[in-house]
């Protein structure tokens, strides 16, 4: 199965629809896992949703991130700055009830789940077991939570990273050794690597080939949608991927 990993989309509009494209070109995927931060930051929310709703392939999996669970309790303090409680803010004012209705009830309840694909133990987690919506995974971490899984995907940090971590096991035909797979696929819509392009990651849980990939998109055009509504810094940071 080739699994399409996408997180922080952020209400792109233009680099999601970039991402489909880039897919398309590809052999097709089965299905789609989704890490959380659908919305916020970008003023395309709503269409982000609609279009997730259209996706050709099944959601294998799809969780709620902080910006989502900020919609929820509307408690913005753990938020990085004033403009990002402003823009969050200001997102929940214009959600569509589609939107609404899909965090409600399409989004896992939380910032984490867990799931199989192919025999293949799966922890999709927004942030990390330290803190599933708030604190990400870090490339290296080796936190024995984990090593009950064969794959761990991971957002919220906005850093695309794949690393393998060898656990020990009681397993003579390994070595004693168990492996676990660590995916961010980055962000689609507030990549924050100085590569401003909508990134995400295609696993083929076959042969266990994992591809980081990145997607030109009209940066301008997105940019138009910004009219005032939130900070500027939110429009100006797409040119530089920060």
């Amino acid at each position: 199965m080739k699994l399409l990993i996408l997180s922080d989309i952020h209400g792109n509009l233009s680099a999601m629809e970039a991402v489909l494209g880039r897919v398309g070109e590809s052999p097709q995927v089965d299905a789609a896992v989704l890490l959380g931060d659908v919305i916020d930051y970008g003023m395309h929310s709503n269409q982000v949703v609609r279009m997730i709703q259209d996706f050709p392939y099944p959601v294998l999996c799809s969780i709620r991130g902080n910006h989502e669970l900020v919609m929820f309790t509307q408690d913005y303090s753990r938020l990085s700055s004033d403009r990002c409680r402003l823009c969050s803010q200001y997102t929940r004012s214009v959600l569509s009830d589609e939107t609404w209705a899909y965090m409600m009830h399409a989004m896992w309840p939380s910032g984490m789940q867990e799931f199989k694909v192919d025999g293949k133990k799966c922890l999709a987690v927004h942030g990390s077991l330290e803190d599933m919506y708030w604190k990400g995974i870090k490339p290296g971490e080796s936190s024995p939570g984990y090593a009950q899984y064969d794959y761990v995907f991971s957002g919220h940090s906005h850093f695309p990273h794949f690393f393998e971590v060898f656990y020990e096991a009681d397993c003579p035909e390994t070595r004693n050794k168990k492996k676990t797979v660590f995916i961010n696929p980055g962000s689609v819509g507030q990549p924050r690597n100085l590569t401003p392009m909508a990134q995400f990651a295609v696993l083929d849980t076959g042969t266990g080939a994992v591809a980081l990939e990145k997607a030109p998109y009209d940066i301008a055009r997105e940019q138009e949608a910004y009219t005032g509504q939130v900070h500027d810094f939110y429009r100006s940071r797409l040119e530089y991927g920060v």
